[in-house]
Protein backbone atom coordinates (compact mmCIF):
# COMPACT_ATOMS: atom_id res chain seq x y z
CA UNK A 1 0.00 0.00 0.00
CA UNK A 2 1.41 3.14 -1.03
CA UNK A 3 0.35 5.72 1.82
CA UNK A 4 1.72 8.80 0.67
CA UNK A 5 -0.41 8.89 -2.64
CA UNK A 6 -3.29 7.77 -0.08
CA UNK A 7 -2.71 10.56 2.76
CA UNK A 8 -3.72 13.32 1.06
CA UNK A 9 -7.08 12.01 -0.12
CA UNK A 10 -8.08 11.20 3.27
CA UNK A 11 -8.16 13.81 6.16
CA UNK A 12 -7.78 12.68 9.54
CA UNK A 13 -10.15 13.82 12.49
CA UNK A 14 -13.70 15.31 12.46
CA UNK A 15 -14.74 17.51 9.96
CA UNK A 16 -16.78 20.09 10.70
CA UNK A 17 -20.62 20.47 8.86
CA UNK A 18 -20.42 23.74 6.88
CA UNK A 19 -23.76 23.64 7.13
CA UNK A 20 -24.48 23.38 10.61
CA UNK A 21 -21.36 25.77 11.22
CA UNK A 22 -23.27 28.62 9.46
CA UNK A 23 -26.46 27.46 11.47
CA UNK A 24 -24.98 27.65 14.80
CA UNK A 25 -23.21 30.86 13.33
CA UNK A 26 -26.47 32.56 12.38
CA UNK A 27 -27.75 31.33 15.52
CA UNK A 28 -25.33 31.99 18.85
CA UNK A 29 -23.24 34.37 16.28
CA UNK A 30 -20.34 32.84 19.11
CA UNK A 31 -16.86 35.52 20.57
CA UNK A 32 -14.27 32.95 20.65
CA UNK A 33 -12.38 35.56 23.06
CA UNK A 34 -15.40 34.49 25.39
CA UNK A 35 -14.86 30.82 26.69
CA UNK A 36 -17.25 31.83 29.38
CA UNK A 37 -19.96 32.48 27.49
CA UNK A 38 -19.94 28.66 26.11
CA UNK A 39 -22.91 27.58 28.40
CA UNK A 40 -24.79 30.07 27.56
CA UNK A 41 -24.23 29.47 23.95
CA UNK A 42 -25.52 25.65 24.64
CA UNK A 43 -28.38 27.27 26.20
CA UNK A 44 -29.35 29.01 23.17
CA UNK A 45 -28.83 25.71 20.70
CA UNK A 46 -30.53 23.59 23.65
CA UNK A 47 -33.85 26.03 23.44
CA UNK A 48 -34.06 26.07 19.70
CA UNK A 49 -33.71 22.37 18.38
CA UNK A 50 -34.34 20.58 22.36
CA UNK A 51 -31.10 19.09 22.23
CA UNK A 52 -27.43 19.49 21.06
CA UNK A 53 -26.28 16.98 18.61
CA UNK A 54 -22.39 15.97 17.47
CA UNK A 55 -22.48 18.14 14.46
CA UNK A 56 -23.60 20.97 16.67
CA UNK A 57 -21.11 20.59 19.06
CA UNK A 58 -18.21 20.24 16.25
CA UNK A 59 -19.67 23.86 14.44
CA UNK A 60 -19.61 25.41 18.07
CA UNK A 61 -16.01 23.91 18.81
CA UNK A 62 -14.80 24.87 15.46
CA UNK A 63 -16.43 28.73 15.88
CA UNK A 64 -15.24 29.29 19.78
CA UNK A 65 -11.38 27.94 18.80
CA UNK A 66 -11.99 25.23 21.27
CA UNK A 67 -11.57 21.63 21.05
CA UNK A 68 -14.67 19.20 20.62
CA UNK A 69 -13.77 17.46 23.60
CA UNK A 70 -13.29 20.38 25.65
CA UNK A 71 -17.33 21.45 24.00
CA UNK A 72 -18.71 17.90 24.36
CA UNK A 73 -17.91 17.41 28.30
CA UNK A 74 -19.25 21.04 29.05
CA UNK A 75 -22.59 19.90 27.65
CA UNK A 76 -22.65 16.43 29.06
CA UNK A 77 -21.89 17.81 32.66
CA UNK A 78 -24.63 19.60 33.13
CA UNK A 79 -28.35 18.28 33.29
CA UNK A 80 -30.40 20.23 31.24
CA UNK A 81 -28.24 19.24 28.29
CA UNK A 82 -29.85 16.59 26.20
CA UNK A 83 -26.55 15.77 24.23
CA UNK A 84 -27.62 13.19 20.99
CA UNK A 85 -25.55 11.65 17.88
CA UNK A 86 -27.78 13.36 15.57
CA UNK A 87 -30.85 14.97 16.38
CA UNK A 88 -32.69 14.51 12.60
CA UNK A 89 -32.19 10.81 13.70
CA UNK A 90 -31.84 10.25 17.66
CA UNK A 91 -34.25 13.63 18.40
CA UNK A 92 -35.39 13.18 22.23
CA UNK A 93 -39.25 12.95 23.05
CA UNK A 94 -40.67 16.06 24.95
CA UNK A 95 -40.77 15.33 28.31
CA UNK A 96 -42.20 15.81 31.56
CA UNK A 97 -39.86 16.72 34.21
CA UNK A 98 -41.26 14.98 37.74
CA UNK A 99 -39.66 16.32 40.58
CA UNK A 100 -38.78 13.63 43.12
CA UNK A 101 -37.10 15.15 45.82
CA UNK A 102 -38.19 15.24 49.86
CA UNK A 103 -41.00 17.26 49.84
CA UNK A 104 -42.41 16.33 46.59
CA UNK A 105 -41.59 12.21 47.29
CA UNK A 106 -43.94 13.47 50.91
CA UNK A 107 -46.75 14.71 48.60
CA UNK A 108 -46.97 11.59 46.31
CA UNK A 109 -44.43 12.05 43.13
CA UNK A 110 -43.93 8.23 43.17
CA UNK A 111 -47.29 7.62 42.79
CA UNK A 112 -47.95 10.19 40.07
CA UNK A 113 -45.13 9.04 38.12
CA UNK A 114 -46.68 5.73 38.38
CA UNK A 115 -50.06 7.25 37.64
CA UNK A 116 -49.00 8.92 34.60
CA UNK A 117 -47.16 6.13 33.03
CA UNK A 118 -50.26 4.21 33.24
CA UNK A 119 -52.86 6.86 31.87
CA UNK A 120 -50.34 8.44 29.58
CA UNK A 121 -52.27 9.40 25.99
CA UNK A 122 -49.26 10.62 24.75
CA UNK A 123 -47.20 8.28 23.88
CA UNK A 124 -44.12 10.31 22.20
CA UNK A 125 -43.23 11.96 25.86
CA UNK A 126 -41.06 10.37 27.91
CA UNK A 127 -40.96 10.94 31.97
CA UNK A 128 -38.25 11.69 33.41
CA UNK A 129 -37.49 12.40 37.62
CA UNK A 130 -35.37 15.38 38.24
CA UNK A 131 -33.67 16.86 41.46
CA UNK A 132 -36.07 19.36 43.08
CA UNK A 133 -36.97 22.41 41.13
CA UNK A 134 -37.65 25.05 44.22
CA UNK A 135 -40.65 25.06 44.37
CA UNK A 136 -40.98 22.64 47.81
CA UNK A 137 -44.48 24.62 48.96
CA UNK A 138 -46.21 23.50 46.24
CA UNK A 139 -45.64 19.71 45.92
CA UNK A 140 -45.67 17.87 44.14
CA UNK A 141 -44.23 19.83 40.83
CA UNK A 142 -43.90 18.46 37.30
CA UNK A 143 -42.53 20.47 34.78
CA UNK A 144 -43.53 20.84 30.68
CA UNK A 145 -41.06 22.85 28.53
CA UNK A 146 -40.28 26.07 30.87
CA UNK A 147 -44.20 25.71 32.28
CA UNK A 148 -43.85 24.59 35.98
CA UNK A 149 -47.18 23.08 36.85
CA UNK A 150 -48.09 23.25 40.95
CA UNK A 151 -50.04 20.63 43.21
CA UNK A 152 -49.72 18.63 40.00
CA UNK A 153 -51.40 16.25 39.05
CA UNK A 154 -52.22 13.46 35.90
CA UNK A 155 -55.41 15.97 35.18
CA UNK A 156 -52.98 19.20 35.30
CA UNK A 157 -50.28 17.50 33.46
CA UNK A 158 -52.22 16.38 30.48
CA UNK A 159 -53.95 19.90 29.88
CA UNK A 160 -50.45 21.39 29.67
CA UNK A 161 -49.46 19.34 27.31
CA UNK A 162 -52.71 19.26 25.02
CA UNK A 163 -52.53 22.94 25.25
CA UNK A 164 -49.07 23.43 24.38
CA UNK A 165 -48.45 25.15 27.59
CA UNK A 166 -44.14 25.08 27.41
CA UNK A 167 -43.45 28.89 28.48
CA UNK A 168 -42.75 30.16 31.68
CA UNK A 169 -45.11 32.21 33.98
CA UNK A 170 -43.73 35.73 34.61
CA UNK A 171 -43.92 37.15 38.15
CA UNK A 172 -45.37 40.80 38.79
CA UNK A 173 -42.94 41.84 40.73
CA UNK A 174 -42.38 45.46 42.62
CA UNK A 175 -41.42 47.29 39.47
CA UNK A 176 -37.89 49.71 39.01
CA UNK A 177 -40.43 52.36 38.77
CA UNK A 178 -42.32 51.52 41.92
CA UNK A 179 -39.02 50.90 43.52
CA UNK A 180 -37.96 54.37 42.47
CA UNK A 181 -40.99 55.65 44.00
CA UNK A 182 -40.52 54.08 47.23
CA UNK A 183 -37.16 55.57 47.88
CA UNK A 184 -35.19 52.70 46.09
CA UNK A 185 -32.01 53.21 45.34
CA UNK A 186 -31.53 56.18 47.33
CA UNK A 187 -28.95 54.62 49.84
CA UNK A 188 -26.86 53.65 46.70
CA UNK A 189 -26.78 56.95 45.56
CA UNK A 190 -25.52 58.36 48.80
CA UNK A 191 -22.45 56.27 48.65
CA UNK A 192 -21.83 57.18 44.99
CA UNK A 193 -22.35 60.97 46.13
CA UNK A 194 -19.68 60.43 49.00
CA UNK A 195 -22.55 61.19 51.51
CA UNK A 196 -21.91 57.59 52.68
CA UNK A 197 -18.19 56.04 53.00
CA UNK A 198 -17.30 52.60 52.76
CA UNK A 199 -15.73 52.13 56.50
CA UNK A 200 -19.05 53.32 57.73
CA UNK A 201 -21.19 50.97 55.57
CA UNK A 202 -18.85 48.27 56.40
CA UNK A 203 -18.46 49.53 60.14
CA UNK A 204 -22.86 49.15 60.01
CA UNK A 205 -22.76 45.78 58.62
CA UNK A 206 -20.33 44.56 61.20
CA UNK A 207 -22.39 45.88 64.01
CA UNK A 208 -25.37 44.33 62.91
CA UNK A 209 -23.46 40.68 62.59
CA UNK A 210 -25.27 40.12 59.38
CA UNK A 211 -23.66 36.72 58.01
CA UNK A 212 -23.99 34.93 54.46
CA UNK A 213 -27.25 33.21 54.68
CA UNK A 214 -26.34 30.64 51.83
CA UNK A 215 -25.34 28.22 54.46
CA UNK A 216 -21.56 28.89 55.18
CA UNK A 217 -22.62 32.00 57.87
CA UNK A 218 -19.26 33.96 56.90
CA UNK A 219 -19.61 37.38 58.99
CA UNK A 220 -20.44 39.99 55.60
CA UNK A 221 -18.37 43.13 56.67
CA UNK A 222 -15.09 40.75 56.99
CA UNK A 223 -15.71 39.12 53.88
CA UNK A 224 -16.07 42.83 52.06
CA UNK A 225 -13.10 43.78 54.24
CA UNK A 226 -10.94 40.76 52.67
CA UNK A 227 -11.66 41.37 49.03
CA UNK A 228 -11.41 45.27 49.45
CA UNK A 229 -7.92 45.05 50.54
CA UNK A 230 -7.28 42.93 47.45
CA UNK A 231 -5.58 44.40 43.54
CA UNK A 232 -7.73 45.45 41.05
CA UNK A 233 -9.75 44.13 39.38
CA UNK A 234 -11.87 42.73 41.12
CA UNK A 235 -15.52 41.41 40.80
CA UNK A 236 -18.84 40.40 42.03
CA UNK A 237 -20.61 37.28 41.70
CA UNK A 238 -24.43 36.96 43.52
CA UNK A 239 -25.28 33.05 43.98
CA UNK A 240 -29.15 32.38 43.28
CA UNK A 241 -28.06 28.58 42.65
CA UNK A 242 -30.60 27.35 45.63
CA UNK A 243 -30.80 23.90 44.43
CA UNK A 244 -30.83 22.72 48.02
CA UNK A 245 -34.29 20.58 48.58
CA UNK A 246 -36.56 22.26 50.71
CA UNK A 247 -35.23 25.88 49.58
CA UNK A 248 -37.03 28.52 48.06
CA UNK A 249 -36.49 31.59 49.64
CA UNK A 250 -34.29 33.19 46.82
CA UNK A 251 -37.30 32.79 44.61
CA UNK A 252 -39.85 34.45 46.81
CA UNK A 253 -37.56 37.83 46.68
CA UNK A 254 -37.20 37.36 43.14
CA UNK A 255 -40.79 37.06 42.60
CA UNK A 256 -41.44 39.84 44.90
CA UNK A 257 -38.75 43.16 45.03
CA UNK A 258 -35.70 41.86 42.91
CA UNK A 259 -34.70 45.73 43.21
CA UNK A 260 -33.86 45.48 47.36
CA UNK A 261 -31.66 42.64 46.09
CA UNK A 262 -29.98 44.75 43.24
CA UNK A 263 -29.10 47.62 45.29
CA UNK A 264 -27.48 45.76 47.87
CA UNK A 265 -25.39 44.16 45.25
CA UNK A 266 -24.42 47.93 43.92
CA UNK A 267 -23.18 48.78 46.79
CA UNK A 268 -20.95 46.00 47.96
CA UNK A 269 -19.67 46.26 44.18
CA UNK A 270 -19.04 50.11 45.36
CA UNK A 271 -18.15 48.99 48.39
CA UNK A 272 -15.04 46.59 46.92
CA UNK A 273 -14.34 48.31 43.65
CA UNK A 274 -15.84 46.04 41.44
CA UNK A 275 -15.90 46.06 37.64
CA UNK A 276 -18.46 43.79 37.03
CA UNK A 277 -21.13 41.61 38.33
CA UNK A 278 -22.25 38.25 37.80
CA UNK A 279 -26.06 36.85 39.12
CA UNK A 280 -25.56 33.14 38.28
CA UNK A 281 -29.50 32.19 38.39
CA UNK A 282 -30.63 28.62 38.89
CA UNK A 283 -32.15 27.78 35.22
CA UNK A 284 -35.29 26.22 36.85
CA UNK A 285 -36.25 29.99 37.86
CA UNK A 286 -37.34 30.74 33.88
CA UNK A 287 -39.87 32.67 34.73
CA UNK A 288 -37.57 34.79 37.35
CA UNK A 289 -35.15 35.43 35.07
CA UNK A 290 -37.11 36.68 32.55
CA UNK A 291 -38.54 39.04 34.91
CA UNK A 292 -35.12 39.67 36.56
CA UNK A 293 -33.57 40.30 32.88
CA UNK A 294 -36.25 43.14 32.21
CA UNK A 295 -35.30 45.01 35.69
CA UNK A 296 -32.00 45.15 35.17
CA UNK A 297 -32.16 46.39 31.88
CA UNK A 298 -34.61 49.10 32.79
CA UNK A 299 -32.14 49.77 35.68
CA UNK A 300 -29.02 50.10 33.30
CA UNK A 301 -30.30 52.05 30.77
CA UNK A 302 -32.19 54.51 33.34
CA UNK A 303 -29.04 56.46 32.91
CA UNK A 304 -29.91 58.17 36.05
CA UNK A 305 -26.53 56.82 37.90
CA UNK A 306 -23.47 54.81 37.74
CA UNK A 307 -24.50 50.98 37.72
CA UNK A 308 -21.53 48.80 36.73
CA UNK A 309 -21.63 46.25 34.31
CA UNK A 310 -24.35 43.15 35.62
CA UNK A 311 -24.44 40.11 33.63
CA UNK A 312 -27.10 37.63 34.32
CA UNK A 313 -26.15 33.67 33.76
CA UNK A 314 -28.34 31.33 33.72
CA UNK A 315 -27.47 28.10 35.74
CA UNK A 316 -27.81 24.14 33.30
CA UNK A 317 -29.10 21.98 36.42
CA UNK A 318 -26.29 20.99 38.80
CA UNK A 319 -26.64 21.50 42.28
CA UNK A 320 -23.16 21.53 42.57
CA UNK A 321 -22.44 24.59 41.22
CA UNK A 322 -23.96 26.09 44.62
CA UNK A 323 -20.39 25.66 46.12
CA UNK A 324 -19.06 28.96 45.36
CA UNK A 325 -15.44 27.93 43.51
CA UNK A 326 -17.93 25.16 41.39
CA UNK A 327 -20.33 28.36 40.50
CA UNK A 328 -16.85 30.26 39.52
CA UNK A 329 -16.34 26.99 37.64
CA UNK A 330 -19.38 27.11 35.48
CA UNK A 331 -19.17 31.21 34.90
CA UNK A 332 -15.73 30.25 33.26
CA UNK A 333 -18.16 28.15 30.88
CA UNK A 334 -16.40 25.05 32.44
CA UNK A 335 -17.91 21.72 34.10
CA UNK A 336 -19.12 23.01 37.48
CA UNK A 337 -16.19 21.42 39.43
CA UNK A 338 -15.53 22.73 43.25
CA UNK A 339 -12.11 23.87 43.44
CA UNK A 340 -9.37 23.08 46.09
CA UNK A 341 -8.23 25.92 48.31
CA UNK A 342 -6.10 27.52 49.06
CA UNK A 343 -6.26 30.12 47.19
CA UNK A 344 -9.29 31.38 48.42
CA UNK A 345 -11.88 32.90 46.13
CA UNK A 346 -11.28 36.02 48.05
CA UNK A 347 -7.98 36.19 46.06
CA UNK A 348 -8.12 34.58 43.22
CA UNK A 349 -11.75 33.48 42.11
CA UNK A 350 -13.79 34.45 39.05
CA UNK A 351 -10.85 34.69 36.10
CA UNK A 352 -8.32 34.73 39.04
CA UNK A 353 -9.14 38.01 40.05
CA UNK A 354 -10.50 38.96 43.69
CA UNK A 355 -13.79 37.99 44.05
CA UNK A 356 -16.47 38.88 45.98
CA UNK A 357 -19.26 35.90 45.83
CA UNK A 358 -22.84 36.23 47.90
CA UNK A 359 -26.17 34.83 48.32
CA UNK A 360 -28.94 36.72 47.24
CA UNK A 361 -30.48 36.77 50.34
CA UNK A 362 -27.38 38.55 52.44
CA UNK A 363 -27.94 41.47 49.88
CA UNK A 364 -31.68 41.53 50.18
CA UNK A 365 -30.71 43.00 53.50
CA UNK A 366 -28.25 45.49 53.12
CA UNK A 367 -30.45 48.49 52.62
CA UNK A 368 -32.86 47.70 54.86
CA UNK A 369 -29.76 47.61 57.73
CA UNK A 370 -28.20 50.92 56.63
CA UNK A 371 -31.58 52.48 56.10
CA UNK A 372 -33.07 51.25 59.66
CA UNK A 373 -29.34 51.03 61.54
CA UNK A 374 -27.72 47.86 62.08
CA UNK A 375 -28.72 48.06 65.65
CA UNK A 376 -32.52 47.70 63.97
CA UNK A 377 -31.69 44.37 62.92
CA UNK A 378 -29.50 42.73 65.16
CA UNK A 379 -32.71 43.50 67.88
CA UNK A 380 -34.64 41.54 66.08
CA UNK A 381 -33.51 37.91 66.53
CA UNK A 382 -34.30 35.43 69.88
CA UNK A 383 -32.85 33.71 72.52
CA UNK A 384 -29.80 35.40 72.19
CA UNK A 385 -29.45 35.03 68.11
CA UNK A 386 -29.27 38.32 65.70
CA UNK A 387 -31.12 39.53 62.55
CA UNK A 388 -33.77 38.06 60.77
CA UNK A 389 -33.81 34.88 58.30
CA UNK A 390 -36.29 33.99 55.99
CA UNK A 391 -37.42 30.20 56.36
CA UNK A 392 -38.48 28.06 53.32
CA UNK A 393 -40.80 25.56 55.10
CA UNK A 394 -42.59 22.61 53.58
CA UNK A 395 -43.76 19.33 54.14
CA UNK A 396 -46.88 18.68 56.45
CA UNK A 397 -47.62 22.06 57.44
CA UNK A 398 -51.08 23.61 56.73
CA UNK A 399 -49.58 26.79 55.38
CA UNK A 400 -46.14 26.16 53.94
CA UNK A 401 -43.82 29.02 52.35
CA UNK A 402 -41.33 31.78 53.08
CA UNK A 403 -41.88 32.79 56.30
CA UNK A 404 -39.65 36.13 57.49
CA UNK A 405 -39.00 35.37 61.47
CA UNK A 406 -36.30 36.31 63.90
CA UNK A 407 -32.82 34.17 63.68
CA UNK A 408 -33.17 31.94 66.57
CA UNK A 409 -37.39 30.91 66.13
CA UNK A 410 -37.48 27.61 66.83
CA UNK A 411 -39.12 25.10 64.49
CA UNK A 412 -42.55 24.20 66.58
CA UNK A 413 -42.77 28.30 66.63
CA UNK A 414 -42.34 27.83 62.83
CA UNK A 415 -45.17 25.59 62.58
CA UNK A 416 -47.46 26.78 65.38
CA UNK A 417 -47.40 30.40 64.55
CA UNK A 418 -46.46 31.06 60.85
CA UNK A 419 -47.91 27.87 59.38
CA UNK A 420 -51.16 27.43 60.85
CA UNK A 421 -50.21 24.04 62.68
CA UNK A 422 -49.87 20.77 61.31
CA UNK A 423 -51.51 19.18 58.16
CA UNK A 424 -55.18 17.57 59.92
CA UNK A 425 -54.87 14.13 60.75
CA UNK A 426 -50.80 14.71 60.74
CA UNK A 427 -48.39 14.43 63.86
CA UNK A 428 -45.19 15.98 64.15
CA UNK A 429 -42.59 13.55 64.22
CA UNK A 430 -39.36 15.02 62.83
CA UNK A 431 -37.94 17.95 60.48
CA UNK A 432 -34.80 18.44 58.28
CA UNK A 433 -33.48 22.06 60.08
CA UNK A 434 -31.23 23.05 57.12
CA UNK A 435 -32.15 21.07 53.61
CA UNK A 436 -31.32 17.70 52.18
CA UNK A 437 -27.79 18.28 53.86
CA UNK A 438 -28.58 19.95 57.28
CA UNK A 439 -29.84 16.48 59.09
CA UNK A 440 -33.23 15.68 60.65
CA UNK A 441 -33.91 16.26 64.32
CA UNK A 442 -37.22 14.72 65.91
CA UNK A 443 -39.73 16.65 66.92
CA UNK A 444 -39.02 16.10 70.84
CA UNK A 445 -35.87 19.09 69.87
CA UNK A 446 -38.17 21.38 68.25
CA UNK A 447 -37.63 24.28 71.03
CA UNK A 448 -33.62 24.52 69.96
CA UNK A 449 -33.37 28.04 68.20
CA UNK A 450 -32.66 27.99 64.57
CA UNK A 451 -29.63 29.93 63.51
CA UNK A 452 -25.88 29.65 62.49
CA UNK A 453 -23.80 27.25 65.05
CA UNK A 454 -26.96 26.62 67.82
CA UNK A 455 -27.48 23.03 66.29
CA UNK A 456 -23.84 21.86 66.45
CA UNK A 457 -24.32 19.65 69.62
CA UNK A 458 -26.94 17.64 67.73
CA UNK A 459 -24.50 16.69 64.57
CA UNK A 460 -27.35 19.41 62.27
CA UNK A 461 -26.27 23.13 60.83
CA UNK A 462 -29.03 25.68 59.67
CA UNK A 463 -27.54 26.04 56.14
CA UNK A 464 -30.13 27.63 54.20
CA UNK A 465 -32.93 27.57 56.58
CA UNK A 466 -35.05 25.01 54.61
CA UNK A 467 -37.28 23.63 57.04
CA UNK A 468 -39.10 20.17 55.43
CA UNK A 469 -41.54 18.85 58.11
CA UNK A 470 -41.93 15.11 58.95
CA UNK A 471 -45.34 13.62 60.82
CA UNK A 472 -45.82 10.20 61.83
CA UNK A 473 -46.86 8.95 58.47
CA UNK A 474 -43.42 9.51 57.34
CA UNK A 475 -40.12 7.59 57.98
CA UNK A 476 -36.93 9.64 58.53
CA UNK A 477 -35.02 6.59 57.07
CA UNK A 478 -37.15 6.89 53.69
CA UNK A 479 -36.43 10.58 53.99
CA UNK A 480 -32.99 10.45 54.70
CA UNK A 481 -32.51 7.72 51.84
CA UNK A 482 -34.11 10.09 49.22
CA UNK A 483 -31.52 12.85 50.72
CA UNK A 484 -29.09 10.06 49.64
CA UNK A 485 -30.30 9.45 46.55
CA UNK A 486 -29.87 13.12 45.56
CA UNK A 487 -26.22 13.66 46.48
CA UNK A 488 -25.02 10.33 44.41
CA UNK A 489 -27.34 12.09 41.32
CA UNK A 490 -25.62 15.50 41.85
CA UNK A 491 -22.48 14.52 42.98
CA UNK A 492 -19.82 16.29 40.28
CA UNK A 493 -18.18 13.03 40.16
CA UNK A 494 -14.53 14.77 40.96
CA UNK A 495 -13.51 13.14 44.21
CA UNK A 496 -13.85 8.92 45.14
CA UNK A 497 -15.28 8.93 48.40
CA UNK A 498 -18.14 11.13 47.27
CA UNK A 499 -18.98 9.79 43.26
CA UNK A 500 -18.54 5.86 45.18
CA UNK A 501 -19.62 7.10 48.55
CA UNK A 502 -23.55 8.36 47.79
CA UNK A 503 -23.75 5.58 45.53
CA UNK A 504 -23.24 2.73 47.82
CA UNK A 505 -24.88 4.26 50.72
CA UNK A 506 -28.23 4.24 48.54
CA UNK A 507 -27.48 0.66 48.24
CA UNK A 508 -27.04 0.00 51.76
CA UNK A 509 -30.26 2.37 52.99
CA UNK A 510 -32.11 0.55 50.29
CA UNK A 511 -32.38 -2.27 52.16
CA UNK A 512 -34.96 -2.74 55.02
CA UNK A 513 -31.99 -4.15 57.45
CA UNK A 514 -29.38 -1.42 57.94
CA UNK A 515 -25.75 -3.05 58.14
CA UNK A 516 -25.31 -0.10 60.44
CA UNK A 517 -21.10 -0.42 61.42
CA UNK A 518 -20.79 -0.23 57.29
CA UNK A 519 -22.74 2.56 56.99
CA UNK A 520 -21.07 4.61 60.11
CA UNK A 521 -17.93 3.68 58.74
CA UNK A 522 -18.90 4.85 55.36
CA UNK A 523 -19.99 7.83 56.22
CA UNK A 524 -16.74 8.94 57.91
CA UNK A 525 -14.82 8.34 55.00
CA UNK A 526 -16.98 10.62 53.00
CA UNK A 527 -16.67 13.44 55.65
CA UNK A 528 -13.13 12.90 55.91
CA UNK A 529 -12.67 12.35 52.10
CA UNK A 530 -14.11 14.36 50.20
CA UNK A 531 -13.08 17.60 48.28
CA UNK A 532 -16.51 19.50 49.20
CA UNK A 533 -19.11 20.03 51.34
CA UNK A 534 -21.53 17.85 49.08
CA UNK A 535 -19.74 14.80 50.52
CA UNK A 536 -18.62 15.99 53.34
CA UNK A 537 -22.81 16.71 54.08
CA UNK A 538 -24.27 14.27 52.44
CA UNK A 539 -23.91 11.84 55.48
CA UNK A 540 -25.49 14.35 57.61
CA UNK A 541 -29.03 12.99 57.38
CA UNK A 542 -27.95 8.96 57.69
CA UNK A 543 -26.22 10.08 60.84
CA UNK A 544 -29.07 11.21 61.99
CA UNK A 545 -31.24 8.64 61.35
CA UNK A 546 -28.63 6.29 63.10
CA UNK A 547 -28.90 8.95 66.61
CA UNK A 548 -32.66 9.84 66.56
CA UNK A 549 -34.50 7.68 64.74
CA UNK A 550 -32.24 4.36 65.39
CA UNK A 551 -36.20 2.29 65.77
CA UNK A 552 -36.69 2.50 62.37
CA UNK A 553 -33.66 0.46 61.36
CA UNK A 554 -32.34 -2.94 62.48
CA UNK A 555 -29.04 -3.50 62.87
CA UNK A 556 -27.75 -6.92 61.02
CA UNK A 557 -23.96 -6.03 61.89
Amino acid sequence: MNRDKEAPSKRRGRRTDLKVRKEIKDLVSPDPNRRDLLIEYLHIIQDKYGCIDSKQIGALANLMKLSMSEVFEVATFYHHFIVVQDRTMDAPKKSIKICDSITCDLFGSEQLIEAIKGKNPHKELSIQRVSCVGRCDRAPVAVYGQNTIEHASVEKINKAIESNAVAPDQPKCFSFHEYGNANGYSIYKECLDGSRSVEEIIKNLSRSNLRGLGGAGFPTAKKWEIVRQQPAPKVLVVNIDEGEPGTFKDRFFLEKDPHRFLEGMLIAAWAISAETCYIYLRDEYAGCRLALQHEIDLLVKSNTFFVPKIELRRGAGAYICGEESALLESLEGKRGMPRHRPPYIAEKGLFGRPTLAHNMETLYWIREIIEKSPDWFASQGRKGRKGLRSYSVSGRVRNPGVYIAPAGTTAKELIENYCGGMLEGHTFYGYFPGGASGGILPASKSDLPLDFDSLESTGCFIGSAAIIVLSSSDQAKNSALNAMKFFARESCGQCTPCRVGTNKAVQLMSSENWEIGVLENLATVMEDSSICGLGQAASNPLRSVLKYFKRETQDVG
